[in-house]
């Protein structure tokens, strides 16, 4: 064996990624010692067997609608394969290149695997706790958003669009466009604006805002600027839905402007009440009172 293939064998067979040559067929020509290592089986075992041994016709799908551009220019693709091991499934993911004839036809294919199944497990724990936190944020009163300095949505709470009522294909993407004509909402907009120039927080304050369906609600604003380098790069805030106690307050407060409105009546005393009648013995003079004796 000539020493220039002997060096290129131990640089195959020494790799910890898997590398396996395949026919146009499908099947397996070659395999390096960690791809037989990691089925458990031997290189005779696994010579001229399926490449794509996968778990459901879902991935096989899939797979096969990728591998097709192994036939057109760049002649490459990288798919991901599930794999049955004695360690159990694992995620291979395969950067496959064709080789090509003097026609630059491709007369087999050569791939390089490595075994994703860490990083997907880390992923699928991290989605885990994305979904537990989502779930304790959207339990509470509080709604959650975030927004760039010049008021586009980046992260809107699921509890938020059902509030405002937005639609899927709505054209809506700053915040700042469901809000009415009503004056108070000049001063909220003003609040955002100095938190985004000073990279402070700023007091709550109070929207009037329109739904999808046209009706008007009120909420309560919470806002912190996020603030990288000295400078501001979102806003973070939360909001809760106070329409109902605006509506609440407004009838208590035309309850007292009616009150005000409206002086009770002095009680009258008849002029023969029995308290007229005693006062006015209390008051008499005593001598008056002898001489009538």
């Amino acid at each position: 064996m000539d020493t220039s293939d002997e060096t290129y064998r131990d640089l195959v067979e020494q790799q910890q990624d898997l590398i396996v040559k395949i026919s146009l067929e499908g099947r397996l020509l070659f395999t390096n010692s960690a791809y037989s290592e990691l089925l458990g089986k031997t290189r005779e075992d696994l010579a001229g067997s399926v490449f794509m041994p996968v778990s459901g016709e879902k991935y096989s799908d899939v797979i096969a609608t990728q591998m097709t551009k192994l036939f057109r220019p760049p002649y490459t693709c990288i798919v991901e394969q599930w794999l049955q091991t004695p360690k159990g499934m694992r995620c291979i993911s395969w950067s496959i290149r064709s080789i090509l004839d003097g026609n630059k036809a491709p007369v087999a294919l050569v791939a390089t695997g490595r075994d994703m199944t860490p990083v997907k497990n880390d992923q699928k724990a991290m989605r885990k706790r994305d979904e537990e936190l989502m779930l304790l944020l959207e339990s509470g009163s509080q709604m959650y958003y975030t927004h760039t300095p010049d008021h586009r949505l980046l992260y809107v709470s699921p509890r938020i669009r059902a509030l405002l009522r937005c639609s899927r294909g709505s054209k809506k993407r700053a915040w700042t466009d469901y809000l009415t004509d009503n004056p108070v909402n000049a001063a909220g907009l003003e609040r955002t604006l100095r938190a985004v120039s000073c990279g402070k927080r700023e007091p709550p304050y109070r929207l009037e805002m329109e739904r999808g369906d046209g009706e008007r609600i009120w909420v309560e604003v919470n806002e912190i600027p996020v603030v990288k380098n000295g400078k501001t790069v979102a806003i973070a805030g939360s909001m809760v839905d106070i329409t109902e106690k605006m509506h609440v307050d407004e009838g208590a407060a035309e309850a007292e402007i009616l009150f005000k409105g409206v002086r009770p009546k002095e009680p009258r005393v008849s002029a023969r009440s029995p308290l007229k009648a005693i006062r006015s013995i209390f008051a008499r003079d005593e001598g008056a009172e002898e001489e009538s004796v």
